[in-house]
């Protein structure tokens, strides 16, 4: 791996355009200087570069703009031994990501416009990539009271979540959305009844009772986002099921787009390409919260994310040592890393044919810019020059020792994956470069 600190104008020729946006794809080259895309499209030969750009031939790989991860655990402040963001975004450099959306579920939780200034200003000095915070939806996450989120997004959180602690008391939740909405902030949210969901430590079924585990039942999830979109009608605020992964929650979804509702929705690159059989003889990696569903719920969010119902998919990148995963499944911790895989795992779906590679660089890219207001997510004139080349038919063998995280507890553990990513740059600077697979 190499990093540049040149501030030269890039120009990529012979390269595999993708745009997310209209999801078309070009033969053609792009001009990226000043930190924006200058230029792009077919007419862009190896002939046609800048004096003193550095030139680089795709020789056919995709170049399309770097993936938004909505949803990743970036460590800090107070959990360091797990992630820390100068780790976080160099995993998410090597996968191609060039925007993490932190998630506040941090010790101290991200509840203080002081703490938003902390996380903003480690990402500036030790970051690679752009970070953006989210801050909590309540005080310490707790879900009795509201945070001050006016001030924080002041300070410059881009959306306000709890993490994995869902809003229980509807009232809160109620009195959030209004509030939100007065500032046109959106409110995330980790759809799932806990009184419900219990002491479940995977997808209630056959297989949970064939291992001897206890379920947690689809109505959980199903509960908990039937009350937040009659809540989103009664308040008109903004709302994102922050993962989704069943059929019930996700007609529910439909039925609030259809009536006009301010709501979208994401799901996870797990969820998406895995299933509860993969849990196979107790793989406490595979320990997700949400679980894994079954194979008939998995091929519906595919489906679903095909259909647009699904607006963006997110790696959930969340870091655990050895200590408290290499445990017996019940008492193992809940998170996998997955930002630096989620690119190569999603391409799994365009091989298969489940659904085409524009569409999924749609889900990872332009929709969530356009959820969280952000410029980035863009193959077009003007856009920052948040850019990754990448070769989607690239083999390799996932080898936790050699991905970047500071934890190992990835679900793909020796997988064998397609999509290396050759080269990613922010701003028009690269931040990652990687030799061709056999080169």
């Amino acid at each position: 791996m190499t990093v540049s600190s040149a501030t030269a104008p890039l120009f990529f020729t012979n390269a595999r355009l993708i745009d997310p946006t209209s999801e078309q794809e070009i033969l053609g080259g792009l001009l990226a200087a000043d930190g924006v895309i200058a230029d792009l499209g077919s007419h862009l030969t190896a002939s046609s570069a800048p004096q003193g750009a550095k030139v680089i031939n795709c020789n056919g790989a995709a170049l399309a703009p770097g993936l938004i991860d909505m949803l990743a655990f970036v460590g800090e402040p107070g959990a360091e031994h797990r992630e820390t963001i100068a780790t976080a975004s160099l995993a998410a450099a090597a996968g191609g990501v060039t925007t993490l959306i932190a998630s506040p579920a941090t010790m101290p939780a991200i509840d203080d416009p002081a703490v938003v200034d902390f996380v903003l200003r480690r990402a500036r000095d030790t970051g690679r990539v752009r970070l953006y915070p989210m801050a909590a939806l309540t005080k310490g996450r707790e879900g009795r009271e509201i945070a001050e989120l006016g001030l924080l997004q002041q300070a410059g959180a881009v959306a306000f979540f709890d993490g994995p602690h869902p809003v229980k008391n509807a009232l809160v939740m109620r009195r959030a959305m209004t509030y939100a909405r007065d500032f046109d902030a959106l409110i995330v949210h980790f759809p799932q009844d806990n009184d419900l969901a219990g002491v479940g430590v995977m997808n209630e079924g056959e297989f949970a009772l064939r291992l001897g585990l206890a379920g947690v039942p689809r109505e959980a999830e199903a509960i908990m986002v039937d009350r937040d979109m009659r809540l989103v009608a009664l308040t008109n605020a903004r709302y994102h099921a922050a993962i989704v992964t069943t059929t019930l929650a996700l007609e529910a979804i439909k039925t609030a787009k259809a009536q006009g509702a301010k709501v979208t929705c994401g799901t996870t690159i797990n969820h998406l390409t895995l299933n509860e059989n993969d849990i196979g003889d107790y793989r406490s990696f595979l320990k997700l919260r949400p679980p894994l569903r079954n194979e008939e719920e998995r091929k519906a969010l595919v489906q679903a994310l095909a259909d647009g119902v699904i607006d963006v998919i997110v790696s959930d990148h969340d870091p655990q040592d050895v200590e408290t995963k290499r445990l017996p499944f019940g008492e193992a911790e809940y998170g996998a890393i997955g930002v630096e895989t989620m690119l190569a795992a999603g391409l799994r779906l365009v091989h298969s044919g489940d659904i085409s590679l524009p569409r999924l660089l749609a889900a990872m890219t332009i929709r969530p810019a356009e959820i969280l207001g952000l410029p980035q997510g863009r193959l077009e004139k003007g856009a920052p020059a948040d850019l990754i080349l990448f070769d989607p038919d690239a083999p390799f063998v996932v080898d936790p020792t050699q991905l970047h995280s500071r934890c190992g507890n990835t679900p793909f553990d020796g997988a064998l994956l397609q999509g290396q990513v050759l080269l990613t740059a922010v701003g028009g600077r690269i931040v990652y470069e990687q030799a061709p697979a056999g080169v």
